[in-house]
């Protein structure tokens, strides 16, 4: 931990503690010591962050002492979680069976956000360890997302910026939009984005279809949504909308079969994660105009390199993994991330667990949780 930070954040809470943050739930009596580490892939030593402010002033109202890691490293070097409660991570850093071991302080790795790939769940059950999400948060600054690709792409809005600016307004014949009325969305995997999406897209008339693992979700039937088998689905769909977490099943589930499924006048958009997609076949696919666009906010890799193809494809809309990043986006994740690390400190459970079954083990037992 940083000693200069930890001793900035232990003497504010000294001063007197402040009445918890809208959105925080107050909890019962915290034992000191608790500290939490932030990942330093999107924060900075003084506490900033790239996603704006993460309310870390609310651990420190509680007496829970904060530092941000002393570096970037992926998987995180095994002495700095040393003393150490709680992760904030930020990002999509591992945390593997070989850094959970050597952790024997941690109680719980909070994410701020929905995915968690990266963290091997039973290992951290294993290892007595809490991992939580944050689903509920981000929901609708995706689904909104998600609206926002589908629109640009629809409207060839980026087409007619460029069109705008060289004063080429002769050329705008060519750029005329698809409809959106009558057509159909497809979301593959559906589940509360999908359904949030769903509510955004149905004043526009349009239809929507969904995939998922079960083939089952509580909100389809009132949503109107038909969930479909994948093939189905990308042969109906006029734009497809990929949500699907991202887990060995589901690495490379849109290849070149996959979009050979898709119609010539279909777009492609992408809001989960870049594994999802077999890259080199959605090159291939929307250089020969085998379908009509694609817009991506995720990629493999990130960031893309400066020669990739999609970045000179006019067809293409393209987000460095940020678009759902609002003011509220910030407020609420952060809001549900630190209300785990206030229950945990608190010896209560927090919402959102991933690993639940992690509370019958002596490993957490034995920490003390």
């Amino acid at each position: 931990m940083s000693t200069a930070t930890n001793a900035m954040t232990t003497t504010a809470a000294a001063t007197g503690a402040a009445a918890p943050a809208p959105g925080i739930t107050p909890v019962g009596t915290i034992s000191p010591p608790f500290n939490v580490a932030i990942t330093a892939d999107a924060a900075r030593p003084d506490g900033s962050s790239i996603h704006g402010d993460l309310g870390l002033q609310r651990l420190s109202e509680n007496g829970i002492g904060w530092s941000v890691l002393p570096s970037y490293t992926d998987p995180v070097p095994l002495g700095d979680l040393a003393g150490v409660q709680a992760v904030l991570s930020l990002g999509h850093i591992a945390f593997d069976a070989r850094t959970v071991d050597h952790a024997p302080d941690l109680r719980l790795i909070a994410r701020f956000g929905a995915g968690y790939e990266t963290i091997d769940l039973d290992a951290c059950t294993r290892a007595g360890v809490v991992v939580t999400n944050t689903p509920d948060a981000i929901r609708r600054p995706l689904a909104v997302a998600g609206l926002t690709l589908l629109l640009a792409l629809s409207h060839k809005l980026l087409a007619k910026d460029r069109l705008t600016r060289a004063s080429d307004w002769a050329q705008r014949e060519h750029y005329r939009g698809a409809p959106l009325m009558g057509q159909t969305v497809g979301i593959v995997g559906f589940g509360s984005v999908g359904a949030e999406l769903a509510r955004l897209l149905a004043p526009l008339g349009m239809n929507v279809v969904g995939n998922n693992r079960s083939g089952r979700h509580a909100e389809a039937a009132e949503l109107g949504v038909e969930l479909l088998g994948l093939d189905e689905l990308l042969e109906r769909s006029d734009y497809v909308v990929l949500c699907a977490a991202l887990t060995p099943a589901t690495e490379k589930l849109i290849d070149a079969a996959a979009l050979a499924r898709m119609k010539p006048s279909a777009f492609l958009i992408n809001i989960g994660r870049g594994k999802l997609v077999d890259t080199d076949a959605l090159r291939v696919a929307l250089r020969e105009s085998r379908i009509a666009g694609a817009g991506l906010d995720v990629f493999e890799p990130e960031p893309l390199l400066p020669d990739d193809e999609l970045l000179t494809l006019d067809n293409v809309v393209l987000s460095p993994h940020s678009l759902c990043w609002t003011e509220d986006f910030t407020r609420d994740v952060a809001a549900s991330a630190i209300a785990a690390i206030l229950s945990v400190a608190a010896g209560e459970r927090p919402a959102n667990v991933l690993n639940p079954e992690v509370f019958a083990t002596a490993a957490f037992a034995a920490k003390g949780a």
